[in-house]
């Protein structure tokens, strides 16, 4: 238990900044399940539609990390890992 208020303020802190880094990482994974999604159907399909839409959710998974370095909810290196590992999904299908 906290002995001080500025102690007591520190954790009220840390739990909001865990609420918030949980919530952001959450959508990191749900837009790469997405991405996941539509990549499935472009396998499937070969459209050019399909491929846009692939493409639009590759975007979005990559904005999504890069914001979430900027505001230290992610490491450099963790970003830049998950962002090369999607794009050698995406390297590996047929053109």
């Amino acid at each position: 238990m906290a002995n001080s208020k500025s102690a007591e303020k520190r954790i009220k802190i840390n739990e909001r900044n865990r609420l918030k880094n949980r919530f952001y990482k959450s959508s990191i994974r749900t837009s790469i399940k997405g991405f996941f999604k539509n990549l499935e159907n472009y396998e499937v399909s070969n459209s050019l539609e399909d491929k846009q839409k692939l493409q639009e959710a590759l975007n979005l998974v990559y904005s999504l990390i890069d914001k979430g370095t900027n505001k230290n909810i992610l490491h450099k290196n963790t970003a830049a890992r998950k962002k090369a590992q999607l794009a050698t999904y995406l390297k590996t299908l047929p053109s």
